[in-house]
């Protein structure tokens, strides 16, 4: 297996370090790695560019934005003439944080954060009467034991090393 884009062990320290505080600077980040400060900024570039950064961002709190309650509603479209329209409605609504594609009972699944129940059935309402949704299924969170959104970098560590190490045979 091969991944997408040429990164090294360098280039997965870093990405480990902007997922973990993603204002750290680039002094720090060079410091970290072991790189001068121009060659951190070059690489943090060209992965911009590859594409495997996407942005940088705050993690905001939902407590304290009075944002109570986490679901996750699994939605039942009726056809794929539908998916697109439903697919803009799950990106343009700022309640609905996730919109997957998913196998089972039904055929896509949002995580969603809301004020309260009230808002929540005002959503789901809402969600109800989107093109080609025939029903829909909520699980309420009651609390959240681990949530990221890391992506793991084991996997792409181990990539490396076999590349690594079938080139030096």
């Amino acid at each position: 297996m091969r991944l997408l884009t040429d990164l090294d062990a360098k280039d997965l320290e870093l990405l480990k370090l902007l997922q973990e505080q993603g204002r750290t600077s680039l002094n720090s980040l060079a410091e970290a790695v072991g790189l001068s400060s121009p060659a951190v900024g070059e690489r943090l570039r060209k992965l911009e560019e590859q594409g495997v950064i996407l942005q940088v961002s705050a993690r905001l709190a939902p407590d304290p934005l009075a944002l109570d309650i986490t679901a996750f509603i699994q939605v039942r479209v009726d056809s794929s003439t539908h998916y697109p329209k439903f697919l803009a409605k799950a990106s343009a609504d700022e309640e609905v944080l996730e919109c997957h594609a998913i196998t089972g009972d039904a055929s896509h699944l949002l995580k969603i954060r809301t004020k309260n129940t009230g808002t929540l059935e005002r959503l789901l309402g809402e969600i109800q009467r989107w093109p080609g949704v025939i029903g829909t299924r909520t699980n309420l969170v009651l609390s959240t034991h681990k949530e990221s959104s890391a992506i793991p970098l084991i996997h792409a560590r181990d990539i490396i090393e076999e590349a690594q190490s079938a080139k030096q045979k």
